[in-house]
């Protein structure tokens, strides 16, 4: 029933593909030097610890847990699944104060 106005026809494609999208506010910061994995991985592991204990706390529970039900030790099997979960959430509450804390810093 109602038909909006047509807006303002800009010339040329709205979009390039071959170049990066302008973001109003935003200046991109090139890196001189860009990281291998190696050194990301370090960086980011110094950067918050508690991430990386929650990880392999994590993947040491199930692979524990695993061993104990190829062995059939069905009441540890259950203890590690339950450890794993655990570790789990100590992993996503790191992430999570982490991703907090970062935030309050760039507020700052």
């Amino acid at each position: 029933m109602f038909k909006a106005a047509p807006g303002p026809v800009t010339p040329g494609a709205p979009f390039e593909p071959s170049q990066p999208p302008v973001i109003e506010g935003f200046s991109p910061s090139i890196c001189s030097t860009p990281e291998s994995f190696k050194e990301k991985f370090l960086r980011k592991t110094h950067e918050n610890p508690m991430v990386s204990i929650g990880c392999l706390g994590t993947a040491a529970a199930l692979t524990y847990g695993l061993y104990c039900f190829h062995q059939g030790q069905s009441h540890r099997l259950q203890l590690m699944m339950r450890t794993r979960i655990a570790a789990q959430g100590f992993t996503v509450a790191a992430i999570l104060l982490s991703l907090a804390a970062s935030t309050m810093k760039s507020r700052s």
